[in-house]
């Protein structure tokens, strides 16, 4: 059995937010939201023994809100009404732990912690030893000091404000995360005392506990110190904002994909790619975006919760959310593909078209200036620039049905409901309202006049 305590009641004051410190976002996702999913991906890659997770979220600040954001079924959620330590945090999550389950404690505002560190950790308890989450840092400041005896043994963690000179020396920091029997915690949490000098309750002093009882203490260590580095201000939040993207960004050309700038890419999201995609600068993917083989994305460029096919062309400053984009399409620059779109092979949006729940048949056209919603267009179709499809009277949507190969003249009006019939033509600067039948030519415009001798209007003194 494994019992997971996540601590994440602090408000986080340097942050100077309303909001509750481990709400804020890490690569679009808040901070609480990385480490749960880690905590969840861990139970995959326990043994069968260990595999029935708990989750248990510590929440004091703001914790109607945090409570809102995480509800689920597999966390269960305890209130520490008073932030008097981390070991005072854990005390109030006693009566959720199980006899014989392994406790494993962390925090929400550490979101970069990885499984694979995790598992280890969780690995070397036993009923003779704890595991210990410790890292080497060139500055351990702020850090708890990992006391270590002759032989090398942790034998307690002193905090920087009770340390001696000495003792600040030690590069060997505490990460606060560690692995525990729970039928151990239960016994040394009520001896806890606050006689330090933040008068607190440090859940730290359990492993000069630990040591007394001649419990080894198992010193894991992470792949890299990014995985433990916490959040306290938005300088911090940034750097860890910046790691995550460059570990993104590794993976990703490690996969084969040309990042024309590595520094200058965010992925806040899924990003799942195929062979040979290139990606320019500045650009932003948010939610589940996959991109196939040979897609090129230009820079500016942001894509949300979409799929684009094999041999697509995002131009610079394009924006698509919620969309199916198929093969060799070619979108922008500066479109904007908005949710319910699809896109057949071949298809073309140019600068300055907006879709919004369309079907744009095989290599029709939409070039420039165009808005097309709620619309169903054929294969070969070709939209003349300025058209629009009135497809709301401010109560209810109607559709624009258009089909394959007409031609639609630039400056026009689509007034839905309303066919456009297959070849159909309408002519530029028309407002049609009423269907147009197959190979039909549609004209619908105001009669021109030309008055002679009309003078232009002077201004009057």
């Amino acid at each position: 059995m494994l019992d997971i305590v996540v601590l994440a009641a602090g408000k986080g004051t340097r942050m100077k937010s309303s909001l509750p410190k481990v709400l804020h976002p890490v690569a679009g996702k808040a901070m609480l939201g990385h480490v749960l999913d880690c905590a969840r991906s861990l139970n995959d890659g326990l043994n069968a023994v260990n595999r029935d997770t708990r989750l248990n979220v510590v929440i004091g600040h703001g914790s109607e809100l945090v409570e809102e954001r995480f509800q689920a079924e597999d966390v269960s959620f305890v209130y520490q009404n008073e932030q008097l330590g981390t070991g005072h945090a854990v005390q109030q999550a006693l009566p959720n732990l199980r006899s014989g389950a392994v406790v494993l404690i962390l925090y929400g505002d550490v979101p970069l912690i990885q499984s694979d560190t995790l598992g280890k950790l969780v690995a070397a308890v036993t009923e003779e030893s704890m595991g210990l989450l410790t890292v080497e840092l060139s500055d351990p400041t702020g850090y708890g000091r990992i006391i270590r005896d002759e032989q090398g043994r942790v034998t307690a963690i002193v905090e920087q404000k009770d340390a001696n000179k000495e003792q600040l020396e030690i590069k060997e920091g505490n990460t606060g995360v560690m692995a525990v029997l729970a039928d151990d915690l239960l016994r040394w949490l009520p001896e806890l005392s606050n006689d330090n000098a933040q008068n607190e309750y440090y859940l730290t002093d359990i492993i000069a506990m630990a040591q007394q009882e001649g419990k080894h203490i198992v010193a894991e260590h992470p792949a890299s110190e990014n995985e433990v580095l916490g959040v306290n201000n938005r300088q911090q939040q940034a750097a860890l904002e910046r790691h995550f993207q460059k570990q993104c960004a590794e993976q990703l050309m490690t996969d084969g994909v040309t990042l024309i700038d590595p520094e200058r890419f965010d992925c806040r999201g899924q990003l799942t790619v195929g062979h040979d995609v290139t990606i320019d600068i500045n650009c932003i993917f948010e939610g589940d975006v996959s991109l196939g083989n040979n897609v090129e994305v230009g820079a500016n460029c942001q894509l949300i919760n979409c799929s684009i096919a094999d041999g697509t062309v995002i131009k610079p400053n394009s924006i698509i959310e919620g969309a199916i984009i198929g093969e060799v399409c070619d979108i922008g620059p500066f479109a904007r593909v908005r949710p319910g779109t699809v896109l057949a092979r071949g298809a073309k949006l140019g600068n300055f078209v907006e879709t919004k729940k369309a079907n744009i048949g095989e290599g029709s056209k939409v070039n420039h200036l165009t808005y097309i919603g709620d619309s169903d267009i054929g294969k070969g179709v070709n939209v003349g620039a300025g058209t629009i499809t009135c497809n709301y009277d401010g109560v209810n949507k109607f559709k624009t049905t258009i089909g394959d190969n007409a031609f639609i003249g630039s400056n026009s009006s689509l007034v839905a409901p309303v066919n456009i019939g297959e070849g159909a033509t309408i002519g530029a600067g028309s407002t049609i309202s009423s269907h147009v039948g197959d190979h039909e030519l549609g004209v619908a415009r105001g009669k021109q006049r030309n008055i002679q001798g009309w003078k232009r209007p002077t201004k009057q003194s």
